[in-house]
């Protein structure tokens, strides 16, 4: 049937403006003070006050505060404001208890100045049909309520209108939707400025942009303690167009595969979704082709941590990348060869317990090698070959090559290394098949869209070495973000002449990012 009326879920109905409008306030007593117990906010009334300390009245309760950490309620006609940078009074509180209220509403993106904020529901909205793409199509900003899809227009009018290129970066915290809303710009710009030419029998390369997600999903995605579809890579995707403004293609660049997690998993988390997609039956042959078994438990390299994720289907997804492969154009062969590099990974951490301790020096050997026949007939290579290399690896000694022993651990380490690296490989393999793919030769290339989906921002007990370079990248860009939108606004007021007193906008994070930057710093 016809798409649903995605206004209920965008747009501030008259009723809710009128219900807002009831709520009680007080011009110059309503405020908002801090809440201990929860490190929000909470409403009061201003009762009197003695300096720089201020009593305020709230749930019938008196409590002193400091006049810095009291701040001002906006008017409650503000309240559910499509761009918060219209607000009378812009506080934390301010901008949380309108972030709030508008997502109860059902309200999930809200401006902020230049910027979008985007609310994760976790459940889907019928906000992203044809029949809403449509309202946003030749519109200015202001002419439509906040979405996505409005910062995608505003990114293609600027790019047709000045010829320059565009980037839009969307960052957040783990599981706050960041690729959720990357797919969300590549579904507008592959339905609004569609090319019209498709050969027949072959996908369109709107449906192969598309198509690349449940490969990159399947290999680069994994659960984490705090979202169970977590990207745990970072990447570029740039959209290219004609001189016409029609899509011409896309490619994209990944960085920073956590390949930390291949070896090592916490008790809450799980490897990536490939491992699990291979062993769910999915495609009939792949296990013999694969040389796997029927338990995930047979292979402790993936099974450290979690092995079913609730919301996610692994035969479905292992589905849904085996055609996406086929819509890609991979060959049969080179389809197989990445399942056989994933299953090789998972009989390599069954190796490193077969090193066994010999002699005095207690120099690693392989006595049963069952698994190491098994990795190297994925691999394609001499079993016996590859065995003498992780145990007796050559070293170069000036001119000459010479054999050094190794021990049990030391042999297990090399296996883990080489393991992390095939995967890595393997992963970047797929992402080049998919840009030649995505590439349509025929067509010129005169300007792009950028969109920046990187890693979420996460803070856990144990923080591996990849997660620490994730963390360090956000608070890169949030400090451009802060350099560009209030630093620089604020210098232009001075310029200006008006009377405006600078705030610190959070550049108390630079002392982290200088110990990182800095010589002989991390």
């Amino acid at each position: 049937g016809p798409d649903p009326d995605p206004s209920p879920w965008l747009v501030v109905s008259f009723e809710l403006k009128e219900k807002n409008k009831t709520k009680p306030y007080d011009p110059k007593k309503s405020v908002w003070v801090p809440n201990k117990a929860d490190g929000g906010y909470l409403e009061g009334l201003q009762e009197s006050k003695d300096g720089n300390k201020v009593t305020v009245n709230v749930k019938g309760e008196m409590k002193t505060f400091k006049e810095d950490q009291v701040c001002q309620v906006n008017p409650p006609k503000f309240d559910c404001s499509e761009d918060m940078a219209g607000l009378t009074y812009l506080g934390d509180a301010c901008v949380l208890w309108n972030s709030q209220v508008r997502y109860i509403n059902q309200l999930i993106y809200t401006y902020s100045g230049l910027f979008c904020i985007a609310i994760n529901p976790y459940k889907r909205f019928p906000i992203y049909t044809l029949r809403t793409m449509e309202m946003y199509v030749g519109k200015r900003r202001n002419e439509c309520p906040p979405h996505i899809f409005a910062i995608a227009e505003g990114a293609y009018q600027g790019m047709m209108n000045s010829g320059c290129n565009q980037s839009i970066l969307i960052t957040g915290e783990s599981g706050a939707g960041k690729t959720e809303n990357t797919k969300k710009v590549i579904s507008y710009f592959a339905t609004i400025c569609s090319s019209g030419k498709k050969k027949e029998g072959e996908a369109s390369l709107e449906d192969k942009i598309v198509q690349t997600n449940p490969v990159l999903e399947a290999w680069g995605n994994a659960k984490t303690v705090r979202n169970d579809n977590s990207s745990r890579f970072g990447k570029f995707i740039r959209i290219h167009f004609n001189a016409s403004g029609k899509l011409s293609g896309a490619d994209m660049v990944v960085y920073l595969l956590e390949k930390s997690r291949l070896t090592y998993q916490q008790p809450l988390e799980r490897c990536y979704h490939a491992f699990y997609n291979l062993m769910s039956d999915a495609v009939p042959d792949l296990k013999e082709k694969c040389l796997l078994s029927n338990d995930i438990l047979d292979y402790w390299y993936v099974s450290q941590g979690k092995l079913t994720v609730p919301s996610i289907d692994d035969k479905e997804d292992m589905e849904f990348a085996d055609d996406a492969f086929n819509v890609l154009g991979f060959s049969e062969q080179e389809k197989y060869d990445v399942f056989k590099n994933t299953a090789c990974m998972m009989h390599m951490g069954n190796m490193t317990k077969d090193f066994v301790p010999v002699g005095k020096e207690e120099q690693a050997e392989i006595k049963d090698d069952g698994n190491a026949q098994k990795v190297a007939t994925l691999a394609g290579i001499d079993c016996e070959w590859m065995i003498t290399y992780f145990c007796k690896p050559k070293l170069k000694v000036g001119t000459e090559w010479v054999q050094k022993g190794s021990t049990c651990t030391a042999a297990a380490n090399s296996v883990a290394g080489i393991a992390r690296a095939v995967y890595e490989r393997t992963f970047r393999i797929v992402v080049e098949k998919c840009n030649e793919t995505l590439i349509d030769p025929t067509m010129k290339k005169v300007q792009y869209i950028g969109v920046l989906d990187i890693a979420g921002f996460e803070i856990f007990d144990y923080n591996g070495f990849e997660q620490i370079c994730i963390n360090y990248v956000n608070e890169k860009l949030q400090q451009f973000f802060n350099q560009h939108m209030f630093t620089l606004e604020q210098e232009e007021y001075v310029k200006e002449g008006l009377d405006w007193a600078n705030v610190d906008f959070g550049m108390d994070l630079q002392k982290c990012i200088d110990m990182f930057e800095k010589p002989m710093g991390l």
